[in-house]
């Protein structure tokens, strides 16, 4: 198989990843050997090239946005065929028996393992996944498309859940009568997912960031306001999301809250968070993180996504194109676009 592999971790711009010739890995009973088609770079891929976050071992294969068809089921799996589709998460695995597993919050069981962090991902053509992890793909969506949703989608999706949206478990949507004024702080690919369904769930919905070219792009998917960061928004916020690794950028969200609102920071890793008076945090505003993804939250975001159907904005770029990938990421010259590897059979 060939895989872009990192064997110590570099800026970018050095070209990090090599691409490998090696051996397929084996199959367990209760995994899936996938032949992969695409798979979607993310900032996460990008700090673990870079070393801000540190890679749980060495050489790693990255990538955790990955679509392939299945070509081998281990002896224990019942419920995917060759041939089927599927699509791989960040969460890669978990025990099922701890308190966090048992109450559908396995992406916080201390040892739980990722894709493209503790295994390889799918910066190769093919990929062992396990079974139950592996997500079934709606048909509304090309394998090209359905990548990037793997990862900034499905967090984007978790993030506006433990905001507190409304609508987002069936409950009733957000109305005109009270609203959900809900803050979007940054505006690249995972927040350009997240307005989309946010606008679909009834939020009223305002942005902040330093591009130009992102204020204009916000206001083409419904924005009611947009801004920069050290702006207030027109109304104070019921809640807002952070997808800028900054931690200036979270104070900034705090001080745009209404009282009782949330701040959710949708950050695997942030710089450190500056001094800030308590009364910005004072009157039960709260402040929290969004950890990884379960696999309720992949399941109902793809579901919702198909539905509304949300719109995608991709490049492309060959398997041994992963490091100019990760430059043009790095440099911001992608915009709100999703970068995608493709392999050789991937639809685009």
């Amino acid at each position: 198989m060939r895989a872009m592999r990192l064997t110590k971790p570099a800026p970018a711009s050095s070209s990090p990843l090599e691409l490998s010739s090696q051996p397929s890995p084996p199959l367990s009973a209760d995994e899936l050997r996938l032949r992969v088609t695409a798979c979607a770079v993310c900032r996460t891929d990008l700090q673990l090239v870079a070393g801000d976050l540190e890679p749980r071992h060495l050489p790693i294969v990255p990538g955790h946005q990955a679509v392939g068809r299945v070509t081998e089921a281990g002896s224990a799996v019942g419920d995917w065929h060759v041939g089927d589709r599927a699509g791989v998460t960040w969460l890669a695995g978990f025990d099922g028996t701890c308190q966090y597993c048992l109450s559908g919050r396995e992406n916080l069981w201390p040892a739980a393992t990722f894709t493209g962090w503790d295994r390889d991902g799918g910066f190769a053509d093919e990929l062992v996944v396990r079974a139950e992890v592996a997500v079934r793909l709606p048909t509304a969506f090309d394998d090209v498309e359905a990548a990037p949703l793997l990862c900034g989608g499905v967090i984007g999706h978790r993030a506006l859940r433990l905001a507190g949206v409304p609508g987002i478990d069936g409950e009733p949507v957000a109305s005109e009568a009270q609203p959900f004024r809900l803050g979007l702080y940054g505006f690249g690919a995972s927040a350009t997912l997240a307005i989309q369904e946010a606008v679909h769930l009834g939020c009223q919905v305002h942005v902040a960031t330093r591009s130009d070219g992102e204020r204009q792009r916000a206001f083409e998917f419904g924005a009611a306001s947009v801004g920069s960061y050290d702006e207030l928004p027109p109304e104070q916020l019921t809640a807002a999301v952070t997808f800028a690794p900054v931690g200036s950028v979270v104070v900034a969200a705090l001080s745009a809250l209404a009282p009782g609102g949330t701040v959710v920071v949708n950050a695997i890793h942030l710089d450190e968070v500056p001094a800030f008076p308590y009364r910005r945090l004072w009157e039960e505003r709260v402040l929290r993180s969004v950890a990884n993804v379960t696999r309720h939250d992949a399941a109902a975001f793809l579901a919702l996504a198909a539905a509304i159907p949300i719109r995608t904005s991709v490049r492309t770029y060959a398997l041994e194109e992963a490091n100019a990938a990760l430059v043009d990421l790095d440099a911001g010259g992608i915009g709100a676009a999703a970068a995608v590897l493709t392999m050789d059979e991937a639809s685009a």
